[in-house]
């Protein structure tokens, strides 16, 4: 079990527009900015972990609340991208920038509000209460083109199901901050019922919960 006290008080952060990830989960990257690449070069000398936050309408304002993940796996390429796997730790808030002279951005925060995200308290949800969720997000993804293997997304524990698939749905960078911030499980799966059927109601149009 991972503990919240090692997790690092300052960390270097990606900000990545339309895109989340979750505690235990992995997602592939390609990191090809220089000042990315210095900030994986710096990370893999230290504690290999970053801090992932989607930037607002202004790209240098970001959401307070974003998701850590570790360096897991790592290589280079020959044109002298890095491609890394980053597993999800915790989420986290934003407390203040730290003054720097890197080319990439760094920021004390606070893994307190999400402690649950370390300690694994278990939210009572069974399988049974996701079919409605995965009747419409099946007939979201065929109506915008979307290809996911459902059958592998169903061998996955019920809280890496619902993570994953609010990660990967065609959802609006608020609405996709809205599932990040939910405070649990129970609270995530309610919020990503309410969008989805504002699309359905909307005739997949992209509308944003309030």
């Amino acid at each position: 079990m991972k503990e919240i006290l090692n997790l690092p008080k300052s960390i270097p952060i990606f900000p990545l527009s339309n895109f989340i990830i979750f505690p235990d989960t992995m997602v592939p990257l390609n990191i090809f900015e220089p000042r990315y690449i210095q900030m994986v070069d710096d990370c893999m000398k230290n504690d290999r972990i970053i801090g992932m936050v989607q930037p607002k309408n202004d790209a240098m304002e970001l959401y307070k609340i974003g998701c850590a993940g570790k360096i897991t796996s790592f290589s280079e390429t020959e044109d002298g991208r890095y491609l890394i796997v980053l597993n999800g730790l915790s989420r986290f808030k934003i407390l203040k920038e730290i003054e720097s002279n890197k080319l990439y951005r760094k920021f004390d925060v606070s893994f307190k509000e999400y402690s649950e995200d370390v300690n694994k308290k278990k939210t009572e949800i069974k399988f049974s209460d996701l079919e409605l969720i995965f009747k419409n997000l099946k007939s979201l993804f065929k109506k915008k083109g979307y290809i996911i293997n459902w059958k592998e997304i169903e061998k996955q524990s019920l809280d890496q199901t619902i993570n994953t698939l609010s990660m990967a749905s065609p959802f609006s960078l608020e609405e996709k901050q809205i599932l990040l911030e939910s405070i649990n499980l129970e609270t995530r799966k309610e919020k990503l019922e309410k969008i989805l059927k504002t699309y359905l109601v909307d005739s997949f149009g992209n509308k944003t919960l309030q």
